[in-house]
C-alpha cells in the first residue's frame, strides 16, 4: 500500500504521461521539409495517404496547416459569456483535420477505420486524403487544385456546389492563402532531400 503522499505523485505522473501522449506542433510549421524531418513518420503517413487516395502530399499538408497548423488537439476557440462563463464551441471540429463528429463519422462508416482518432496524424493525413479524393470524384476537382480542394473542404461538398463560397470573401482570400502554402510546399519538397 501506498503512503498518501507517493499516491498523489503517482497520480500527478501518470496526468503528466498522459498530458505528453499528444504531440507537440512541429518548432517551423511553415517549412515542410524541417516539418518531416522533426516529425519521424510524418513523411510516410502523408504519403501512404497520396498513394491511398491520390492527394498529392504538399496538398494534404497545406490543408492541414491551415485547419490546426499541425496541432494534434486543435479545436475552435470558446467564446466567453459575459466574459467570465465559458460558452458552447461554434463547431465539433477537433485534431489535426479540424474534421467535424458528422464528417468524422461518415468517414470512419466509408472506410471502415473505426480505430481512427483525430489526434493521430496519420489518420488525418488518410482523412484530408479521403474528403479530398470525394472532392475530385463527385466535384470534378483536380487533385492538384488546393484552392478549391480547401473550398470543398471548408463548405462542404453541398455548399461547394451552391457556390457558397462565392459569398465569403474572407473565406477566397483564405483559400489563396491556402493554395499558395500549397505552392511553397511543393516547392521546398522539391528542393528537399528526405528519405
Amino acid at each position: 500500500m501506498f503512503p498518501p503522499i507517493s499516491l498523489k505523485l503517482l497520480l500527478c505522473a501518470a496526468i503528466l504521461a498522459l498530458a505528453g501522449c499528444i504531440t507537440a506542433p512541429p518548432h517551423n510549421a511553415n517549412n515542410l521539409c524541417d516539418t518531416f524531418t522533426e516529425k519521424d513518420g510524418w513523411l510516410g503517413d502523408s504519403r501512404h495517404a497520396y498513394r491511398k487516395w491520390g492527394i498529392p502530399v504538399h496538398v494534404q499538408m497545406a490543408i492541414m496547416h491551415q485547419e490546426s497548423r499541425f496541432v494534434a488537439d486543435a479545436e475552435p476557440a470558446r467564446p466567453w459569456l459575459l466574459g467570465v462563463i465559458p460558452w458552447f464551441r461554434s463547431s465539433s471540429a477537433y485534431g489535426y483535420a479540424q474534421a467535424k463528429n458528422e464528417t468524422w463519422e461518415h468517414y470512419l462508416k466509408q472506410t471502415g477505420r473505426w480505430s481512427a482518432d483525430r489526434e493521430d496524424f496519420a489518420d488525418a493525413a488518410d482523412f484530408i486524403g479521403w474528403y479530398c479524393a470525394v472532392s475530385h470524384n463527385q466535384l470534378g476537382i483536380a487533385v492538384t487544385d488546393t484552392k478549391n480542394l480547401y473550398l470543398a473542404y471548408h463548405e462542404g461538398h453541398g455548399g461547394y456546389q451552391r457556390k457558397s463560397h462565392l459569398q465569403k470573401p474572407w473565406l477566397l482570400k483564405v483559400a489563396d492563402k491556402v493554395a499558395k502554402r500549397g505552392q511553397l510546399f511543393q516547392k521546398q519538397l522539391n528542393e528537399c532531400t528526405l528519405e
